[in-house]
């Protein structure tokens, strides 16, 4: 990979990964809510801000990914805690679909999704507190393996802004348990710096947790 469109870019795994794929020589396009943001990142010149609205069509998002002339598409964007179940519904569900679509328009095959643990159990939605952001990434998450994209969807359980120990464990389906499965922000940065140009993660789905294996060894 050369060169990526980060969507939400400004969160706090967005901010984490940044300087984790410049380091890796690859050019970032970070899509900002507005450009003030960018303050908040290192000068780098293989970093290029760029005002991104999840609220337009996927024909528009399609032009602008083709103008940055990027090879993979990063979503991590995220409505947050404080927002209504409508704009869980606008940033996390349909944003990212519209993501997936303007990907395709724009002939871009690499897609990957910061979706979440149990986003594929239903029966565990309720006792999360936030079963409408459930919701959303269960759907968003079957739409993207209904697609034609390079994807690979990561489902991390809860997010620690501890620092990163380098170290995960993959957690396989119908075992997760949401009361004890937690990663720092800085470890699923680090994921998807080492799978971002590995064919073998491609149309793959990871639940990950804090663990023993060293992520370099893991994929």
């Amino acid at each position: 990979m050369t060169a990526t469109f980060l969507i939400g870019a400004h969160g706090q795994i967005g901010q984490q990964l940044i300087p984790k794929l410049i380091d890796k020589g690859i050019t970032v396009h970070a899509g900002l809510r507005n450009l003030n943001q960018v303050t908040d990142f290192s000068e780098s010149p293989l970093l290029v801000p760029e005002v991104f609205d999840l609220t337009v069509l996927p024909e528009t998002m399609a032009e602008q990914f083709k103008a940055a002339n990027v090879d993979t598409i990063i979503f991590s964007a995220g409505s947050g805690g404080n927002t209504g179940d409508d704009a869980t519904l606008i940033i996390d569900l349909d944003g990212a679909v519209k993501a997936m679509e303007a990907a395709q328009l724009a002939g871009i095959k690499r897609f990957i999704l910061v979706s979440s643990a149990a986003s594929d159990d239903r029966s565990a939605w309720d006792q999360t507190g936030i079963k409408p952001y459930m919701i959303a990434k269960h759907y968003a998450d079957q739409i993207l393996t209904q697609s034609q994209l390079d994807f690979t969807i990561l489902r991390p359980g809860a997010l620690k802004n501890q620092p990163g120990t380098g170290h995960i464990s993959l957690v396989p389906e119908g075992q997760q348990n949401l009361g004890q499965l937690a990663i720092p922000r800085q470890d699923v940065a680090e994921v998807i710096t080492t799978i971002i140009d590995m064919p073998s993660t491609y149309r793959q789905i990871y639940t990950l947790g804090s663990g023993s294996s060293a992520i370099a060894t893991v994929f």
